[in-house]
Order: C-alpha cells, then structure tokens, then sequence
C-alpha cells in the first residue's frame, strides 16, 4: 500500500482493479488510518472473498512484519543479492532468476534507497516489488527532467550516470565529471575511468594497470570508446540529474587528490602538472 490520504489510497485500489470507490472512504475514516507497505491478509482471504467491511478493516489492522532492506548508491546487484539473501534468508540463485524475469536490463534497474519487505516475502516477490517500484520512479523521473520517457535512451543516461556515481567524490563534484564525459565524448576521446571497471564483482576491486590490459569486457573504457552499454552500478538520482544537467566547465582530466576529492584540467599538461602534485 502507498503512503496517501485515505481518498488517494482509495483511489490507487480502484485503479488496481478493488471493487472500492471513494464513497467507502467514510467507512474507512471510521476504522481507523489505512497502513502503508506491505499489508499481509493471508488469513482472511485463504484463496476466497472476504467482506468489503473486513477487507477495508484489515487495510487499518493487519500489517505484516517488515524487514528494511538497503541498497547504496554505487553498490552492484552482484553484492546486493548476496546480502539480501542472507539477511532474509532467501535463495541467491532464486534472487537472480527473479532479478532477470522482471529486469530489462542486467544492472541500474533497482534505485539505491532503504525498502520494507515483509519477512516471509519470497524471492520472485521481493524482485517483483522492487523492479516494478524502480521502474515507475524512472518513468517519472524521465518524465519530470526530460518531458518523455524512451526506455532505451533513459538507461543510457543511467549507464553514464553509474559511472559519475563511482567517480565522483561527492554530490558537488557530479556535475564536473558528467562534464568531462560528454567532453570526451564530444571530441572522440576514450572514457578512460577506472569506476567503469568496478562492475559485479569488481565493485570493490582496485583497478590495476594489469586490469585495465586485460578486462575485455565492454565496461572497460581504456579499450573500448563511448559509454558502456549497461550501468556499472546503481545509480543515484543526484547522479542522474548531473547526467542530465552537467556544469558548463571545458575540463578534460581530473585526479585524486589526498583529502579524497578531484582536480580537474583541461590540458593534459595541467593535469599532469595536478598528478605530480
């Protein structure tokens, strides 16, 4: 159930297909306030129909146990399946199967953000439930930023955006990086990142040059120009938004500097005038 007045979570039943209008929201207002997360009502329904009067009681009354489940910005579904499954006891391969049933694309579809989930959720249902919400927040995002939602051209923004989120160092520094990307891109130049390689289960792998030789994967922006066909990662909102609204900044390069953040340059002199340092 969502978070609403009491007439917009009558209204989100009808449109689901509950034999509920909105006069019954004064029975409702009686009762009690309507719950929000998942409601179980396994009990009363046993596969049979149940009174409107029980069933508008229960949407005050009967709540499941929840667990919270979290996923950062940054973090790969590679380690978020792995946990989930073990602080809900569920099945990695059944996550996966799941994952892939819902999922149009292998990575970036789930939103970092903290979920409720019921603690006798099963697998399909959990992935069901956390596709189906991430996907109605990237349509309306899409819709909100861009005015229209194209699924394809949205997840390639989401795949810049991952690797803005594995760069930058902070929210501020988002819009500089997603600058230097459509910089490089502009001029034909390599992405050359090395947060593009820490994808699956290379979340938390420090790039090495050896890695950088070797990885033949598509995410590897030394070898292969342009933006990797499918996020690194999840991706923040602020990350998409600087995808989407980047810094007017002519910047090429950037380095780490020793307190964590990044100078950027727009020469290849200054910035290995900015490495040296």
């Amino acid at each position: 159930m969502p978070q609403g007045s009491i007439t917009s979570i009558i209204t989100y039943l009808s449109e689901n297909g509950f034999d509920i209008h909105l006069i019954d929201k004064n029975i409702v207002r009686l009762l009690g306030t309507p719950q929000s997360g998942l409601i179980d009502m396994g009990s009363l329904l046993n596969g049979t129909t149940i009174a409107k009067g029980d069933f508008l009681y229960a949407l005050t009354s009967a709540k499941a146990a929840q667990r919270d489940i979290t996923l950062i910005p940054g973090e790969t579904l590679y380690f978020f399946i792995q946990e989930t499954a073990k602080k809900l006891g569920l099945n990695e391969e059944k996550l996966w199967r799941a994952y892939r049933k819902y999922a149009p694309y292998e990575e970036g579809v789930i939103l970092p953000n903290t979920y409720k989930v019921s603690d006798t959720i099963d697998e399909d249902n959990l992935m069901e439930y956390l596709i189906t919400k991430s996907l109605q927040t990237h349509k309306d995002l899409a819709n909100q930023l861009l005015g229209h939602y194209n699924q394809q051209e949205w997840f390639y923004y989401v795949s810049m955006a991952s690797i803005v989120q594995k760069e930058a160092a902070n929210i501020q520094e988002m819009p500089i990086i997603a600058a230097v990307i459509y910089n490089r891109l502009r001029l034909g130049m390599p992405l050359q990142m090395d947060g593009s390689l820490n994808y699956g289960q290379y979340s938390h792998t420090r790039v090495t040059p050896e890695r950088i030789r070797n990885d033949d994967s598509p995410y590897n922006t030394y070898r292969n120009k342009g933006v990797p066909p499918l996020p690194v990662g999840s991706t923040s909102i602020a990350a998409i938004k600087a995808v989407l609204q980047p810094a007017n900044v002519d910047y090429l390069y950037f380095v780490r500097t020793k307190n964590g953040t990044h100078s950027f340059s727009k020469t290849y002199k200054e910035h290995k005038e900015n490495f040296n340092k």
